[in-house]
C-alpha cells in the first residue's frame, strides 16, 4: 500500500508492504511471535528460518566454526610451534578500529600463552598495510613470524620480500583480494574464493577473523583437535535398516552425509559403509541399540569401535542419560530453524558439537571470561567497519551489549565510555556506531593509532584513564578539522559533481588532514548521494579514500586504476589508495574517463518503508522491547520504522538555534503521552498544523537519558496532517 504524502513544499512515499495472513500465522506460531514481529519480519523479507535464527537467538554456539577456513590448522600449527620454541612474533594491523581490536584480540592471547610478541601499526604518514620497512626491522631483530591482522592481502610484495629473509608470514584479513594471493603465506581470509567454505557467511570485520584464529588456537588445547570423528546413526525401518554417516575434524564437517538403507534384499555386501567407517573414531547416541541393530542386521562381520556421546553428555546434563535422539531433534534450537538436515545425523552432530565446547570450557574455565572481553572488541570492529549486520554479525554485537549492559565492561573500553558519559546508561549499536568508534578512531586519523592500542592494552588504571582523557582530546580535534574541510570542500565539491555529470565527485585539497579523507568523503557521498574520492598530499605522496553510493563497487573501481597506485585496498563501499604526487594529472584523468563508465544505482528519494503500523492505543513503551528484540540496528538492519495515524497534538514548541529549528512535540495517543522530537522541521508548526490536531506519523522508538531519567521518545522521521475521516472513526471506535 502506498500513499503519497504533501507536507510544504515536497513530495515523500510511505510504503506499507501487504502480507499475508497466512504467513504470519505460520511466523507467529513455529517463531514464538507476536503479530507486529511477525509483520515486521515478513515485510523485510525475513522469512527463512537460518535468518530469524540470528535475530531471535544470542548463543555463541550458532557462530561460524573457525575451521571453515582451509589453512584455519595450518596457521594454528604455527603459532603453536613458535610460542613453543619461543619464536620472536610480530602482529602487524591497522590503525583503525577494526585493525587495533584485530591486534589487541591477537595480542592479548598470545600474551597469555607466554609467547615472545609485540605489534606495530601504522604511525604518522605510514601508509596501509604490511611496509618494507617492517619487514626488514622485524627480520634485523631476529623475528621469524609475522602475523597481519585487518591488512595483508594486498600486500604482495612485502609477503615475498619477508620470505626472502627468512621470515614467515599468516594472513588474516577480510578485505577484497587482487588477482594474485601474497605467496608464500597461510591465509585465513573470508573474502578469497577457494579458501574458506562455499556457505561461509564472508562480510565479517578483521577483527573477527582474527578472532576466528585465536578461537581455533584455544580449541587447539581440545583433546578433540585434529581428532577425526565419523558421526554414526541407525534408524530401523521394518525389515530394513536406514544408515547415516558424517565425517567431521576439528568439529567441522569434512564430507557431505552418506545415507544409505539397507535390506535383506540389497545386503551389506555392496555397502559404502564400512569402507567409509573404516579406521575412524565412530559416535554415536545409545551405543548398546546402535551396536545391536548393526550387527543382528547386516553388519554381523563388521568390526565397528562405537564410542557413547550420550554417556559423555549425561556426565554434563543428566537428563539426557535416557533420552532417544529423535526426541532431542525435537526439542533442538537449530531444528527449529531448519538449519541442520532432516535426518537424526544432523541433530547428532550439534549435540556433539555443543558437547565438545561445553567439554572445552569445563577444562579451560577462564575461557567465558576471555571470550566476552573478546567479543567486545569484536562487536565494536563490526560497527566501526559497517559490517552488514545479519548472520553472526548480530550474535557477535548482542553478546557485546549484552556484557556492557550488565557492567562486565573490558578494560579500556570502560575507561573510554566514562569519557563519552555512557556509564549507566543503556548502550546499543546506535552508541557504538556514533559515540565510542568515532572517539576511538581519532588517533588513528591524526597518526597516533598507538594511543587506541595502548588503551586496550594498558594494564595500569591510572594510566588507562590518562590514554583515554588524550583520545578524547584526539577526538575533538578531529571534529575540528572536519569543519575546517568542510570549509574548503563544498564549493569544490559541488563544481565537481557538475563537472562529472551528476554522477561522481572527486576532491583534491592539501589543506585536508590525510586521516580524514574518509570521513569527509563520507559525508559528500552523503550529500549528493554519489560516488565520492577525496585527495590529499603527505609530502611527495598522495593519500586518499573512496566511499560507495548507489551500488557502486569501491573495490572493483580501484582495481580498474591498480597501475596508478602504489597501494590500494578496501571493501564494496569503501577504500583507500596512494599513488605518487607527480602522477596527479594522471591520476584525475583516469578517475574522470572510469566515472564515465558507472551505471549508478537508484538515487535516494523521500520514499519510506514501514514496518508496522500501529494504532495510537497501541503505542505503548512495549514497542521498545520489540525495537530491542530486532537490535543491532545498522548497515543491512535499519531501525524500525513505524506508522500511526490520527495521533493529536497536545503540545508543540521548536527548540535550538540558527537556522533550522527542530520541533519537540507532546503527543496525546490515548493510554500514554508521548514526547517527540522532528529534527530540522521546526518550520512546519503553525504551517503543516497547530496543537489540538491530529497527525499522520512515521517514526522510530528511542530512549532518551536526560539528568540521570531515561524517558521513552519518538524520533519523527516524517508527518502530515491527518485526513478528517481517520480521526472521526477513531472517535467511534472509542
Amino acid at each position: 500500500m502506498q500513499n503519497n504524502i504533501r507536507g510544504g513544499n515536497y513530495v515523500s512515499t510511505w510504503n506499507l508492504k501487504d502480507i499475508s495472513k497466512e504467513q504470519l500465522v505460520q511466523l507467529e506460531e513455529r517463531y514464538g511471535l507476536d503479530a507486529i514481529e511477525a509483520s515486521i519480519f515478513i515485510r523485510r523479507g525475513i522469512t527463512a528460518g537460518k535468518d530469524i535464527l540470528f535475530f531471535l537467538e544470542d548463543d555463541l554456539r550458532f557462530q561460524q566454526s573457525p575451521f571453515s577456513f582451509t589453512g584455519m590448522e595450518e596457521a594454528v600449527d604455527r603459532i603453536n610451534d613458535a610460542i613453543e620454541g619461543k619464536e620472536k612474533i610480530l602482529i602487524f594491523g591497522d590503525k583503525d578500529v577494526d585493525g587495533v581490536t584485530a591486534t589487541t584480540v591477537l595480542y592479548d592471547y598470545l600474551v597469555s600463552e607466554g609467547a615472545d610478541v609485540r605489534y606495530r601499526l601504522p604511525q604518522g604518514n605510514e601508509a596501509y598495510g604490511l611496509s618494507m620497512e617492517a619487514v626488514d626491522s622485524f627480520a634485523a631483530d631476529y623475528g621469524s613470524l609475522i602475523i597481519t591482522v585487518d591488512c595483508g592481502i594486498s600486500n604482495i610484495a612485502e609477503v615475498a620480500h619477508a620470505a626472502e629473509l627468512g621470515l614467515e608470514v599468516i594472513v588474516t584479513d577480510h578485505h577484497e583480494p587482487q588477482e594474485a594471493l601474497p605467496s608464500p603465506a597461510i591465509i585465513l581470509d573470508p573474502k578469497c574464493p577457494g579458501l574458506v567454505h562455499r556457505n561461509f557467511f564472508k562480510d565479517i570485520s578483521g577483527c573477527a577473523v582474527a578472532y576466528k584464529l585465536v578461537s581455533a588456537l584455544r580449541f587447539s588445547k581440545s583433546g578433540w583437535y585434529k581428532q577425526p570423528v565419523t558421526l554414526l546413526d541407525v534408524i530401523p525401518e521394518g525389515g530394513a535398516i536406514q544408515v547415516n554417516c558424517l565425517k567431521t575434524r576439528n568439529l567441522f564437517p569434512t564430507s557431505g552425509i552418506l545415507t544409505e538403507r539397507i535390506d535383506a534384499s540389497t545386503g551389506a555386501e555392496s555397502s559404502a559403509i564400512p569402507s567409509f567407517l573404516n579406521g575412524q573414531l565412530i559416535a554415536v547416541w545409545d551405543r548398546d541399540t546402535v551396536e545391536g541393530l548393526l550387527r543382528q542386521s547386516f553388519f554381523s562381520g563388521a568390526d565397528f569401535e562405537l564410542h557413547d556421546i550420550r554417556r559423555l553428555i549425561s556426565e554434563l546434563v543428566p537428563s539426557f542419560a535416557s533420552m532417544p535422539l529423535a526426541k532431542l531433534k525435537d526439542m533442538s534450537k537449530i531444528a527449529k530453524y531448519g538449519n541442520h538436515p532432516p535426518t537424526q545425523i544432523g541433530s547428532l552432530y550439534n549435540i556433539f558439537v555443543t558437547y565438545a565446547q561445553m567439554d572445552l570450557k569445563r577444562k579451560l574455565p577462564e575461557l567465558g571470561a576471555q571470550e566476552e572481553k573478546d567479543m567486545q572488541l569484536v562487536a565494536l570492529a563490526a560497527v566501526a567497519d559497517i559490517m552488514p549486520l545479519r548472520n553472526e554479525n548480530r550474535i557477535f554485537i548482542k553478546n557485546a551489549l549484552t556484557s556492557i549492559n550488565e557492567g562486565r565492561i573490558r578494560p579500556g573500553l570502560l575507561e573510554i565510555m566514562a569519557c563519552q558519559d555512557l556509564l549507566g546508561k543503556k548502550v546499543t549499536s546506535k552508541e557504538l556506531g556514533w559515540v565510542l568508534t568515532p572517539c576511538l578512531n581519532a588517533p588513528g586519523r591524526l597518526g597516533q593509532s598507538a594511543l587506541t592500542a595502548s588503551l586496550f592494552n594498558e594494564k595500569d588504571l591510572k594510566e588507562r584513564e590518562r590514554i583515554a582523557g588524550k583520545i578524547r582530546d584526539c577526538n575533538e580535534q578531529r571534529k575540528q578539522l572536519s569543519l575546517d574541510a568542510e570549509g574548503y570542500t563544498t564549493l569544490q565539491a559541488k563544481a565537481s559533481v557538475q563537472q562529472h555529470g551528476g554522477k561522481f565527485c572527486l576532491v583534491i585539497d592539501e589543506r585536508i588532514n590525510k586521516g580524514i579523507t574518509g570521513s569527509v568523503a563520507s559525508k559528500i557521498a552523503e550529500r549528493y548521494d554519489i560516488p565520492t574520492m577525496v585527495v590529499t598530499f603527505v609530502e611527495g605522496t598522495a593519500v586518499g579514500s573512496m566511499r560507495s553510493a548507489r551500488g557502486v563497487n569501491v573495490s572493483d573501481f580501484l582495481n580498474r586504476m591498480d597501475g596508478l597506485f602504489i597501494s590500494h585496498g578496501g571493501h564494496v563501499n569503501a577504500g583507500g589508495f596512494s599513488f605518487q604526487r607527480e602522477r596527479l594529472s594522471e591520476f584525475e584523468d583516469a578517475a574522470s574517463k572510469l566515472a564515465q563508465t558507472l551505471e549508478l544505482g537508484e538515487a535516494k528519494s523521500d520514499s519510506y518503508d514501514i514496518d508496522a503500523n500501529i494504532p495510537p492505543n497501541y503505542l505503548t513503551p512495549e514497542l521498545l522491547k520489540i525495537s530491542d528484540r530486532m537490535e543491532p540496528f545498522g548497515d543491512g538492519n535499519p531501525p524500525l520504522l513505524f506508522q500511526s495515524k490520527g495521533v493529536k497534538v497536545a503540545r508543540a514548541s521548536t527548540m535550538g538555534r540558527g537556522e533550522r529549528l527542530h520541533l519537540k512535540l507532546l503527543l496525546d495517543c490515548g493510554k500514554y503521552m508521548w514526547p517527540a522530537i522532528f529534527w530540522g522541521e521546526g518550520e512546519r508548526l503553525h504551517r503543516d498544523f497547530d496543537v489540538g490536531d491530529r497527525l499522520d506519523l512515521l517514526y522510530h522508538v528511542e530512549r532518551n537519558y536526560f539528568n540521570g531519567t531515561l524517558t521513552p521518545q519518538l524520533m519523527i522521521e516524517d508527518l502530515r496532517k491527518s485526513p478528517q475521516e481517520t480521526y472521526i472513526a477513531q472517535e467511534l471506535l472509542k
